[in-house]
């Protein structure tokens, strides 16, 4: 395994860690590691300045201690592998990620997974905006894959997700999911205003009574087949929350009809 320890920063900036991932850093050796440049500002820096390096990632698996709350970009892109970080992180951790697992022991900084495709995070503590949502100017975010946030998460959770699954254990913000065009958001402690806006197709699950738009419609109450098999997936993987909602009634609402959508948002009856 390769570990890599942080080495306090002397300055606010953050640093760019793009190439911090366990297949990007696969078979080589220490000292051709230390000498991979980050960005710094406007400047650019050897890794062996801004992390102590320690063994070989042979097996693909990286682990990161020390405080990461300035380093963005980690894990971006990654493909295979595991990387396990110790810390708080900071922006864009995961994003872009097409396979691989990434484990945050703390909080994400603002777009974690953003416009991700496949693989899974799964952060400990709580996350920032815009998770796994499109970039400004994307016509679509996620396109797969699962993150799994412990806590709350900020506002525009899976905005524009087109396909994977988000599961908040707490609560999300403002504007989850939306644009969403497909895909399924479950948030156990609730979402906040305006959820599912603009939403064409897709599941929002809401763990508690929400204010939604006035253009989703209520449609029926039920007690759907799916819900209770993804809930059954989820304890399974560890999730912790659902088990209280899966015997119960939902009532469906159905949008955004200002999309022409044919979305969906459950709330228990």
């Amino acid at each position: 395994m390769l570990r890599l320890t942080t080495i306090p920063l002397r300055s606010a900036v953050p640093v760019e860690a793009d190439a911090v991932t366990p297949d990007r850093l696969a078979d080589l050796p220490k000292e051709v590691i230390e000498q991979i440049p980050l960005l710094h500002g406007n400047q650019t820096v050897p890794l062996g300045k801004v992390f102590r390096v320690a063994g070989l990632a042979f097996e693909k698996h990286v682990e990161i201690l020390g405080d990461c709350s300035l380093i963005k970009n980690l894990g971006r892109g990654m493909t295979t592998g595991t990387l396990d970080i110790y810390s708080d992180v900071g922006m864009h951790a995961g994003a872009e990620m097409r396979g691989g697992t990434l484990l945050i022991h703390g909080d994400a900084g603002d777009w974690l997974g953003a416009n991700m495709r496949g693989g899974s995070i799964h952060v400990h503590g709580g996350a920032g905006n815009c998770v796994g949502a499109a970039y400004r100017g994307d016509v679509k975010g996620m396109r797969g894959g699962f993150i799994r946030i412990d806590g709350d998460a900020g506002h525009e959770v899976g905005t524009r997700m087109r396909r994977g699954l988000i599961v908040v254990g707490g609560r999300c913000g403002d504007f989850a999911g939306a644009d969403m065009i497909a895909g399924s958001l479950f948030a156990f402690g609730g979402v906040g205003g305006k959820a599912g806006a603009g939403m064409k197709r897709g599941t929002i699950f809401s763990g508690r009574p929400a204010d939604l738009p006035s253009t989703f419609a209520p449609d029926c109450d039920y007690q759907p087949a799916f819900l209770r098999l993804y809930l059954r997936h989820l304890r399974d993987q560890g999730v912790a929350g659902g088990d209280e909602f899966a015997l119960g009634a939902v009532r469906r609402y159905r949008g955004d009809r200002l999309a022409d959508g044919q979305g969906e948002i459950l709330i228990p009856a």
